[in-house]
């Protein structure tokens, strides 16, 4: 058994399948393990099961929230916790000095916190290392509600796929690869430039209202209110819009319905639909990060 986190007092709280996975792995690399959020008989041999986040924050010098991260009054994504999980202020008092916290995307409160208790956050949602191989799941999952909520193939369907970055780049290669007609709407020349590459049809977000005019499959992934009211007021009457951006999403859903669209709301997916294989990208990077941030506190980290 490897031992390099051994005597490293970490907290993970709340999650769903993947944290499981990354507990086990935690466990395994010698760490003191202290979970909130999942029942007994869910956590393997190993690890401390408390009932409140407070217990569970005492002393740790690391603490792990789920990706999805908490509400803005503090409740934890816990799928498997019997009562809410909520992160308080008097939680975080009770973390040791130079503590590492890490969550996939921080509320403002918890950044307030972070400089008054003096704890180092670290925001994971948006490193390459994590983001782009959760891509693969984030694509996969797309593509599965999509066959599962229109009565067509995805090969010889036109589908958009609104902004470029990580999962919009994973999204259009496996919508090729399938025979889909792609149209990627990117801001960015450049994005726009690789899209064509990869042999899609490029346009901007001017180019919107015509492009869903003739679309069978809307996938957005732009955090932001992109596909508004005025745009879905031209698309295709038959259209599917799977949104997979943060909640609220970038759809006007109450639009949407009104003009008969289907729009499905679909954040969070890699844990949804490949938990395992979500879980195994969470045990592999997360311990990494947490040996080099730790080594960034106390130089002597490595050598104890």
């Amino acid at each position: 058994m490897s031992s390099v986190l051994s005597g490293i007092k970490i907290a993970v709280l709340g999650g769903d399948d993947r944290e499981l996975i990354l507990i086990s792995e935690l466990v395994r690399m010698g760490a003191t393990l202290v979970v909130a959020g999942f029942p007994k008989e869910k956590v393997g041999h190993g690890a401390f099961v408390v009932k409140s986040v407070e217990e569970a924050c005492k002393d740790a010098e690391v603490v792990i929230l789920p990706l999805p991260g908490t509400d803005n009054q503090g409740v934890i994504r816990a799928v498997y916790a019997e009562e809410k999980l909520v992160l308080t202020e008097k939680a975080i008092a009770k973390l040791a000095p130079d503590a590492l916290v890490i969550i996939g995307s921080a509320r403002q409160y918890l950044k307030d916190w972070a400089e008054r208790y003096n704890f180092n956050l670290s925001e994971v949602i948006e490193m390459d290392e994590l983001a782009i191989l959760n891509s693969i799941p984030t694509a996969e999952g797309a593509v599965q509600i999509a066959m599962e909520e229109t009565p067509i193939t995805i090969h010889g369907s036109r589908t958009c796929v609104i902004g470029f970055g990580r999962v919009g780049v994973t999204l259009a290669r496996v919508l090729k690869a399938l025979g889909s007609d792609v149209t990627v709407i990117a801001r960015d020349e450049g994005q726009q430039a690789r899209a064509y590459e990869m042999g899609c049809i490029r346009a901007g977000f001017s180019d919107l209202r015509d492009v869903l005019s003739h679309t069978d499959i809307c996938f957005n992934t732009v955090p932001a209110l992109v596909l508004t009211k005025d745009v879905l007021n031209y698309a295709n009457p038959d259209m599917v819009i799977i949104d997979l951006a943060t909640q609220p999403g970038g759809t006007d859903f109450e639009a949407a319905n009104m003009f008969g669209l289907k729009a499905i709301l679909a954040p969070g997916l890699p844990g949804k639909v490949a938990p395992v294989t979500a879980g195994k990208i969470l045990a592999d990077f997360i311990p990494r990060l947490i040996i080099k941030e730790l080594s960034k506190v106390d130089n002597g980290f490595l050598g104890n």
